[in-house]
């Protein structure tokens, strides 16, 4: 009977020892797509922009950031955001469905941005702002950075 016990504990030992090793290899194939990561950074950068985070949003922008053709670059949404957070703007910050492309080893993300603007006791919004959105994603080391983005006014 003690035998039976030791041979069920040492199976048992075999299968966890089985388990634990395999569990890296299981980890590493159950990586998070390309296109999934960047569609997180753009609802991270999103959320940041909501919490007027200026680093949040920035930690989402590689350094080489050229926004709407050279009107805006990193240092500018920098300063722009530094503005927003020092005045306590609350501007609501909406995202469409995000579609995201490759294109190389580079990912292209397209979506609506609607912003918000108003009093903050207020119900509604007093103003608000849909823009269709394009974003290009590179890879630096291990997270995807925006390096540039343009955007239009649909209404």
């Amino acid at each position: 009977m003690r035998r039976m016990e030791g041979a069920r504990v040492g199976r048992g030992f075999v299968a966890l020892a089985c388990a634990l090793l395999w569990l890296p290899l299981i980890a590493a194939c159950h990586r998070t797509p390309d296109e999934e990561r960047v569609r997180q950074s753009i609802s991270a950068a999103a959320d940041a922009a909501r919490n007027n985070d200026a680093d949040g949003v920035l930690a989402q922008v590689s350094d080489d950031f050229v926004g709407n053709n050279g009107d805006l670059d990193r240092r500018g949404l920098k300063q722009m955001l530094a503005l927003r957070a020092f005045r306590h703007d609350s501007t609501g910050v909406v995202l469409g469905p995000i579609s995201v492309e490759r294109q190389g080893d580079r990912l292209i993300a397209k979506f609506t941005l609607t912003l918000t603007g108003g009093k903050p006791d207020s119900l509604l919004p007093d103003q608000a702002d849909v823009f269709a959105m394009s974003t290009a994603w590179k890879r630096e080391g291990g997270d995807w950075r925006c390096y540039s983005a343009t955007w239009k006014q649909k209404f």
